[in-house]
């Protein structure tokens, strides 16, 4: 199945501004998380979301989407990463016979690095938090310290290809002599053959442990966010480095609260009294409760700004600021005296009531009908 575009995904152009993508991501986010979300195709909207957020917020891999889509064009080429196309080089060695670098099998290799979704509460990503998580990953075995053999044995020379981890086929052909190189089918490629193997590893050098790690998350982290813990990866192999954990942040919505970058923002309700005639209201904020003041004749959709009552900043100093908006909100049953009090308030500002409007329209109905 192809994959759609991402800037379809985000529902943004292609002149999008880096703020416009955000905020698209953002909403769509707090939409399909699966936290919030329990529709069946929540979850990989939410991944597919966050995949098109991971390109287009990112100017080179940007660039390079805008120019070649889905493709990537270091796919089969030798880029970092890319597939690995073995014909190329045993096309090389039938027509040049051989001669190119190859790998050695005895070399250290650094270990595989590892990915961690952890999901955090709203709070915790503005203040930050200390915990600890459980990582499942390989690691070197302590009885063989890694080799693979029987203790008090050593893995011995591949026989076949004598350690070089490839094996010769040589065929003589009407162009001459045809050298194709192919990985060792006695040892695997790895050069070297263990008769006696560890008991615990079973040969493998490496075992499946869990393990315990401090993690610091830092005050002001956001949704998607990926934080790297050098050196916790995968163990290396024959004495290479280990990989690294990438701890990537998913943060629970609030039920009050919206953020967007490092700012907040909220919606209070209003009466009808309190826009009209100024009042001064209790505000949450992240941290506790401030007080704003609301002027005579405040409309609906008005917004506050709180100084300082945002999110800390991750990368610098301060913090963002908190917006309020109010919102009038129309009372939805009146008693006798209530409506009775609206009549003569609309009457002393000249205002005409429902009944007149009433008889408005129905004014306008007779026009329209030409009576």
């Amino acid at each position: 199945m192809s994959k759609r575009d991402y800037y379809e995904v985000l529902g943004v152009d292609k002149s999008a501004s880096p703020e416009d993508i955000k905020k698209a991501y953002r909403k769509l986010a707090r939409q399909y998380h699966p936290d919030v979300n329990k529709a069946a195709d929540a979850e990989s909207k939410f991944k597919e979301a966050k995949e098109a957020y991971d390109i287009l917020s990112d100017d080179q891999k940007k660039a390079q989407y805008d120019r070649f889509g889905h493709v990537d064009p270091n796919q089969g080429m030798g880029g970092g990463g890319a597939q690995d196309f073995g014909g190329f080089g045993d096309l090389f060695d039938m027509f040049f016979g051989g001669g190119g670098q190859r790998r050695n099998p005895n070399a250290p290799q650094r270990g595989n690095d590892l990915q961690y979704t952890m999901t955090i509460e709203f709070k915790e990503a503005v203040f930050g938090k200390k915990t600890e998580i459980n990582i499942p990953r390989t690691e070197t075995c302590d009885t063989c310290q890694g080799s693979g053999a029987k203790p008090g044995t050593k893995p011995e020379t591949c026989g076949v290809c004598h350690g070089s981890g490839q094996q010769e086929v040589v065929q003589n052909t009407a162009f001459g002599r045809i050298v194709n190189r192919r990985v060792c089918s006695a040892c695997q490629g790895q050069g070297k053959i263990i008769k006696d193997k560890c008991g615990t590893c079973h040969g493998a050098g490496k075992v499946k442990k869990q393990r315990t790690i401090s993690l610091n998350i830092p005050a002001g982290v956001d949704d998607g966010a990926q934080l790297r813990v050098s050196g916790e990866g995968e163990s290396g192999t024959r004495g290479g480095p280990p990989g690294d954990l990438y701890v990537v942040i998913r943060v629970k919505p609030h039920d009050f609260f919206e953020r967007e970058g490092d700012d907040i923002y909220c919606e209070v309700p209003l009466t009808f009294a309190q826009a009209a005639l100024g009042d001064e209201i209790e505000i949450p904020t992240l941290t506790e409760k401030v007080k704003l003041k609301i002027p005579a004749g405040t409309q609906t959709d008005t917004y506050f700004r709180l100084k300082g009552k945002g999110v800390p900043r991750l990368r610098g100093h301060g913090q963002g600021d908190q917006h309020v908006k109010v919102v009038v909100v129309t009372p939805t049953s009146l008693n006798d005296e209530q409506r009775e009090l609206l009549r003569e308030f609309s009457r002393l500002s000249g205002e005409q009531t429902h009944e007149q409007q009433q008889s408005i329209f129905e004014r306008m109905k007779k026009a329209f009908l030409g009576e």
